[in-house]
């Protein structure tokens, strides 16, 4: 074991405590896959990742990235949170536009938003299909919803799996109660989604101010469009306070089907108590983009 450079950093907010936390080993390199997943399960985060020297020229970096679970391909919140700690631990990109990560579902560009501190990922492929009438009549059992409030669902792949479910109002997201035990069960991960209308925002979002104690903190962002809520039981994180990679596919879904505008905000952990804002652009190429700001909330080593 060694001293190994460490930052603990919070995703999805310009304010410490209130977004996704991330869990960063700067230097990655010597540990096996077992000393990994052993850390990640320790600091029993959604996600703690290991940076390590790139294999392909082209990539400014490598991440790998665990759960308390296991490893994942990609996920999002990692990927802002891990190139916010490569970058400000004097990390030099090969490109002015553009920072490279390599990671399991391949390369990844980030860029820069111009005019603030948020960094934005490029949303890898994604595949999607209708699921099962089965798998959905037993994921609306396990959420407590009725089958009216579902307007659309898709199986979503863009390295995580998930089921995404557009719903029929934010209400109805922000008052789900799912059984856990019963998501963990089926294996499957499940994103819920619903627009805000412009002239009922106002209203709701003090509601879920009083019930979260929390949302002040974001006061400088602007109103979301969109509720967000991630429920990864199957992996041992039963709610996801906000979720890079879920974002990324819903919004690849949704503006593809016409269910949301180019660009738009959404809110994700309030039921957390957290005020995670996610920003989405698609740009003219047709290219998804997945933005938020990151904030170093502990720098310091970690024996491993």
């Amino acid at each position: 074991m060694k001293q190994r450079a460490f930052k603990q950093v919070d995703v999805f907010t310009p304010t410490p405590y209130f977004g996704n936390p991330l869990a960063v080993v700067m230097d990655g390199s010597g540990l096996d896959d077992a000393a990994m997943q052993r850390f990640a399960k320790w600091t029993n985060l959604s996600e703690t990742t290991f940076l390590l020297p790139p294999t392909d020229a082209s990539a400014d970096y490598h991440v790998r990235i665990f759960t308390p679970g296991g490893e994942l391909p990609f996920a999002g919140h990692p990927t802002l949170g891990s190139c916010h700690s490569w970058l400000e631990a004097g990390g030099q990109p090969h490109s002015k536009d553009f920072i490279v990560q390599e990671c399991k579902v391949g390369l990844v560009k980030i860029r820069r938003e111009t005019g603030s501190k948020r960094l934005a990922f490029a949303a890898p492929a994604l595949k999607r299909s209708a699921p099962s009438p089965a798998l959905l009549a037993q994921v609306a059992g396990a959420l407590g919803l009725k089958a009216t409030s579902i307007l659309a669902a898709q199986c979503l792949d863009n390295g995580p799996m998930w089921l995404g479910l557009l719903l029929d109002s934010p209400e109805t997201v922000l008052q789900l109660m799912p059984d856990h035990k019963a998501l963990a069960k089926l294996g499957t991960k499940v994103g819920v989604v619903a627009r805000y209308p412009r002239d009922e925002t106002a209203p709701l979002i003090a509601r879920a101010n009083r019930e979260a104690k929390a949302f002040a903190a974001s006061a400088a962002e602007t109103a979301p469009d969109f509720e967000v809520r991630a429920f990864a039981s199957p992996i041992g994180v039963d709610e996801d306070p906000v979720t890079g990679s879920l974002n990324a596919s819903l919004a690849q879904w949704l503006i593809a089907e016409g269910h949301a505008p180019e660009r738009y905000t959404a809110s994700q952990g309030v039921c957390l108590g957290r005020a995670g804002q996610v920003h989405i652009e698609r740009d003219a190429a047709g290219q998804v983009w997945v933005g938020g700001e990151s904030v170093t909330c502990v720098d310091g080593s970690v024996t491993l």
